[in-house]
Order: structure tokens, then C-alpha cells, then sequence
């Protein structure tokens, strides 16, 4: 029977460390037969739903006094991955895509533009002001996008992400990934004028790899 797991947290570096704290006790392990790093056993959640309140806060993994590991992102990580891969539509020589190309222009539509024209123009009140990051073709990809849907909402008066991953590497992308879309939040919650809310996130794949374990393990004190 498949386990879902919720998280409600408060902020991005909270979230991150419910979910350390419990994929080893909670995972499940299996053989990746297809994939990033086929032919290696991982841990994955079978289904995480994430409620992140205050995603503008404590944006990145903080770690105690006595942990020798750097955490896994930090500012100027997260500030990079926004302007270059979230916000930017173009691709550098060996990227077959980013999810800038999908969602800023560069496939002859700019999500993000239109979105923020869409609340600005209509108001509030849609269910259709929805990015798409996946597409038709990406089944075919060797290495398809991990990230599937930005769909967006406006509610009390702030803009709030609901944001899918159909797989999603814990350890290091989760606290990046989130990062990097609170800064695009952000950015579009200014230009539509309105604050900048929550992020729910889910996934089906949520996972660390087996040559993360130890990372797992040194920040949860097991070894030193």
C-alpha cells in the first residue's frame, strides 16, 4: 500500500529537515532501472505533499554547531539557479532544456509574462493561470524535466505556487528548487502587485540517492 506523507512547515529550511528526519526511517528502497544513476538503489517517499507558509524565510538549510557538511545550498546557489535556469530562456551548449526555456519565452510563449498579465488585466478570480514546464515530447528524453507544473493561485490578497516534481532529489535539489521558485514568486508577485503567499509542493518521487545516505546520516547526528 502506498504511504503518503504531509508536511506542514513553516519555512523552506524546516520543510527540508522534516523530510531528512523521516526518509530514512519512511522511504522505501529500490533498484532504479531506469534514470539518473541506473542500477543504484535509492530511498523515495511514495507520494509528499508539502506546505511551506512562509517560503521568504529561513531559505536554506541551516545546520547546528559540530556538523562538518556545508549545507547544500545557500544564497548565491539559489540566486543562480533563478536567473539562469528558472527565469532565463536560454540554454547553454550541452542543456537539451531548462525549465526557463518552457516557462520564459523561448519556446514562442512566455508563461510567466502572460500570467502576470492575465491577474493584472482579469483579476484574481481563474483556475487557468497555470505554467507548464513538461511537455508531450519530454517522454522520449533520456533525462526528462524533473519539474512538471507551476499552477499559481491569488488568494487573500497574495500569490501562492502549487508546484509539482515528478521525481526530485532531496539532499540537493529540493532546497534549491524551492529557493530558486520563491524568487520567481517573488518577482511575479511584485509585478502583479500583490503579496508574495505559500508554496504547496508534490511529488511522487522524492528521493536520496544511496550515496547520500551518509550525508543523511551526519546531519541527524548518527555518525560523526
Amino acid at each position: 500500500m502506498l504511504e503518503p506523507i504531509w508536511i506542514e512547515a513553516t519555512t523552506i529550511n524546516d520543510a527540508w529537515h522534516q523530510l531528512i528526519f523521516k526518509i530514512a526511517d519512511q522511504g522505501r528502497r529500490y533498484r532504479i532501472d531506469r534514470g539518473s544513476f541506473a542500477g543504484q538503489d535509492r530511498f523515495e517517499f511514495d507520494f509528499v505533499l508539502v506546505r511551506i507558509a512562509h517560503p521568504a524565510e529561513d531559505m536554506f538549510p541551516v545546520f547546528p554547531p559540530g556538523i562538518t557538511l556545508p549545507p547544500p545550498s545557500d544564497r548565491p546557489s539559489v540566486e543562480e539557479y533563478f536567473a539562469n535556469y528558472l527565469f532565463s530562456p536560454n540554454l547553454a551548449q550541452d542543456e537539451q532544456y531548462t525549465y526557463g526555456q518552457r516557462l520564459s519565452g523561448a519556446l514562442g510563449v512566455n508563461q510567466i509574462q502572460e500570467v502576470i498579465k492575465m491577474y493584472r488585466e482579469e483579476g484574481p478570480g481563474t483556475n487557468q493561470a497555470c505554467m507548464e514546464v513538461g511537455m508531450p515530447s519530454d517522454i522520449l528524453l533520456p533525462d526528462p524535466p524533473c519539474l512538471r507544473v507551476v499552477d499559481t493561485r491569488i488568494k487573500d490578497g497574495a500569490l501562492h505556487f502549487f508546484v509539482y516534481f515528478r521525481s526530485w532529489d532531496l539532499w540537493g535539489g529540493f532546497p534549491v528548487n524551492l529557493g530558486g521558485l520563491e524568487l520567481l514568486k517573488q518577482y511575479m508577485a511584485a509585478e502583479i502587485g500583490v503579496k508574495s503567499g505559500i508554496i504547496m509542493a508534490a511529488s511522487k518521487g522524492l528521493h536520496i540517492y544511496d550515496h547520500c545516505l551518509r550525508y543523511v546520516r551526519l546531519r541527524r547526528g548518527e555518525e560523526c
